[in-house]
């Protein structure tokens, strides 16, 4: 890996990661790594306004820039949008950011980092839709077979960051918890099923997941809870037994719902990510996609997938979706329990590399 040598240490860093939910937990880390090698620095992110909330009141970050994608996406025949957008790069001119880092890769994100103007703009070489002729500085990348977060460490280790050690940080507050707990009727130990997902191919079928309620409550003495967005609302009135949090959370809440859980079951999804993040005993359905990719990081033994000769296909669509239909619920229940018990109690949690801070 060949060293970024900077004109100095950087004041004001832009880091862009707008989306998605699971991408811009896996850049948590990334945050923490900026700022131990950089303690002075102010770090700003640049964030899509739906995921900003998850953001705000970071206790490493100096700003939440948010990015209205698709306010912007309509400049080209708003001209509206087009002023708004001329204003939005303008504000980032402003800040006068010593270093950009770009770990989207999409032609909006590369040319957002050449908005900023800054004079050491940081990408990967491989970014698409040719992100990377905006960059100043492009990180090769030698395979596409790692996992996001093993990607977004190239990064680091070429500005000197290093990538020891991973930390998940969560801006919480004792209102996000308080708020939890109401959800839960103050339940102490509950499950949370997570049916939801962003591509119709890597849904479980829902009927499976209703057939988890009653051997959760048997064999494990859990009350069960489902979460995800209101879009996924009708998903959660199909599960019977359990009581449907769908939409009735604040991100910051969503996360806040998860540290308390005994157990979360879920789709391959960002909440699935968060969970990965706090350390809690979880089960992750995988079929389309490929775990060593976009699996919850450092938590291979959480995965249950059927293999067969079409698994991962990477595809939105599909006639069969066997890959999916064919995990049974007791293949599931199995991951489940083993997860219980290796699962290490609330005050070991607290203190192994998935740590969270809490911020008032």
């Amino acid at each position: 890996m060949t060293r970024i040598d900077l004109p100095g240490p950087p004041s004001r860093i832009l880091l862009i990661k707008p989306s998605a939910l699971g991408d811009i937990v896996h850049t948590l880390p990334i945050l923490g790594l900026l700022k131990r090698r950089w303690p002075d620095a102010q770090v700003s992110w640049l964030v899509g306004s739906a995921f900003a909330g998850l953001l705000e009141g970071h206790p490493l970050l100096h700003e939440v820039v948010r990015f209205d994608r698709k306010r912007f996406s309509k400049a080209w025949w708003n001209p509206a949008a087009l002023v708004e957008l001329v204003k939005f790069g303008r504000g980032l001119r402003e800040h006068h950011f010593d270093l950009v880092i770009d770990l989207q890769g999409l032609l909006r994100s590369g040319f957002t980092a050449k908005l900023a103007r800054s004079p050491v703009r940081v990408g990967f070489a491989n970014a698409r839709e040719m992100a990377w002729v905006f960059y100043t500085h492009r990180v090769p990348v030698a395979s596409l077979e790692q996992h996001a977060l093993e990607r977004y460490l190239l990064v680091t280790d070429a500005l000197g960051c290093g990538r020891e050690s991973i930390e998940f940080r969560f801006p919480l507050n004792d209102e996000d918890r308080a708020a939890a707990r109401q959800l839960t009727n103050g339940a102490v130990r509950y499950a949370v099923l997570i049916p939801g997902t962003n591509w119709p191919t890597k849904r479980w079928p829902v009927e499976r997941f209703a057939a988890l309620v009653e051997p959760i409550k048997s064999r494990f003495g859990f009350d069960v809870v489902v979460a995800g967005s209101a879009g996924e609302s009708a998903l959660g009135d199909r599960i019977a037994g359990a009581k449907n949090l769908c939409g009735k959370t604040t991100l910051r809440q969503l996360v806040a719902l998860l540290e308390g859980a005994s157990l979360v079951i879920a789709n391959d999804s960002g909440p699935m990510h968060i969970a990965a993040a706090l350390g809690r005993p979880l089960v992750t359905m995988f079929g389309p996609t490929n775990p060593v990719r976009t699996g919850p990081f450092g938590r291979d033994d959480s995965v249950v997938r059927v293999d067969i000769p079409c698994s991962p296909c990477y595809s939105r669509r599909c006639s069969h979706t066997s890959c999916m239909k064919w995990l049974s619920a007791e293949a599931v229940m199995n991951v489940a329990e083993e997860q219980l018990r290796r699962s290490p109690n609330d005050e070991t949690r607290m203190t192994n590399q998935f740590r969270m801070t809490k911020s008032e």
